[in-house]
């Protein structure tokens, strides 16, 4: 029984006064006067808990904003790229609006722009890992993708673990030994040489589970001879490697990729440079990227004097990329 209905049972059944009352259930007697004013008019709901809310929050989003925001997330999720709340923040705050990823979560979760997925994996349970310096590790992966024509591709990343930064992206009819070594050679002749590679257990990649047949794969080879530390992921642990997947979702959900035809993808992949080189403006990959604020600064990644060589620099706050 709430304390709200043993004081109006008091002071109705037992005829006790407020003092005696407040007195009996230590609370305060101005407490009692309006518990019993409130129970003469309204009767027996006087006892059910009330709001505590307040009847004006000063500090509450402004309408317009809220608008704002489901009006960004819908058009960032038709143009297949990343909506979250951090993408979000990051196109209000180029329009002058500052507002935290929290309240954007908020605003998006009561106007039912957020499917819950209880199903899914915690956050919390995995445990994050990036390389401390440049080309101190590069992540390799290829993705199954499927062009607007129906004709099946598969794309090829390779991306420095540190800044992830995507070194090279293409497109495939088939993703083969030969592709990945020449692949890494092209990216090593425009970035250095990393110190170790991590990729997972693909048969282009490394051979070690084949049981011995064939030797060594091309990729294999060349590690070996460049004196670079191989590392595969454990079997059955996809997201070891999954840095670069946000890449091509985001490349493939924009129409980079999905308008070309695979013949032609080295023209269509420059654009997927351009796009991933605009740090701040690919919000895309923002998601993706926000781990390792910590370490990466935007000149620190893309000049490296110590490797010999300086990225190409675009200008980050070029969004006609993104959103017209």
């Amino acid at each position: 029984m709430s304390i709200a209905r043993l004081v109006i049972t008091a002071l109705f059944v037992d005829r006790q006064s407020p003092a005696e009352a407040a007195a009996r259930y230590g609370v305060h007697r101005s407490w009692v006067y309006r518990l019993k004013a409130r129970y003469e008019t309204e009767g027996e709901s006087a006892a059910a808990p009330r709001s505590r809310r307040p009847h004006t929050s000063p500090t509450a989003a402004a309408v317009a904003v809220v608008e704002r925001i489901l009006e960004l997330r819908d058009t960032l999720a038709k143009a297949g790229l990343d909506a979250g709340p951090d993408t979000i923040v990051w196109h209000l705050a180029n329009e002058g609006i500052q507002i935290s990823a929290a309240t954007v979560a908020r605003k998006l979760t009561t106007a039912d722009r957020v499917t819950p997925q209880p199903h899914k994996r915690p956050k919390s349970s995995y445990v994050r890992f990036e390389a401390k310096l440049p080309n101190e590790t590069w992540q390799a992966d290829f993705t199954h993708y499927q062009l607007a024509d129906g004709t099946d591709a598969e794309i090829l990343t390779w991306l420095d673990d540190h800044s992830r930064y995507a070194l090279s992206v293409t497109a495939h009819h088939r993703v083969s030994g030969p592709i990945v070594l020449t692949t890494f050679r092209k990216t090593v002749a425009s970035f250095g040489i990393p110190a170790t590679t991590l990729t997972d257990n693909g048969m282009v990649f490394t051979t070690r589970f084949a049981g011995g047949r064939g030797g060594r794969s091309a990729l294999e080879h060349e590690l070996r001879r460049l004196h670079i530390t191989q590392k595969n992921s454990r079997p059955n642990h996809p997201t070891t490697c999954g840095k670069g997947r946000p890449v091509v979702d985001a490349c493939c959900g924009a129409g980079v990729v999905g308008s070309a035809v695979v013949g032609l993808a080295s023209g269509s992949i420059a654009r997927v440079d351009r796009l991933v080189a605009v740090r701040h403006a690919f919000v895309a990959l923002v998601a993706c990227m926000k781990p390792c604020e910590r370490s990466w600064a935007w000149g620190h990644s893309l000049s490296r004097p110590q490797l010999g060589w300086v990225m190409p620099i675009l200008d980050p706050h070029d969004v006609s990329v993104i959103v017209t």
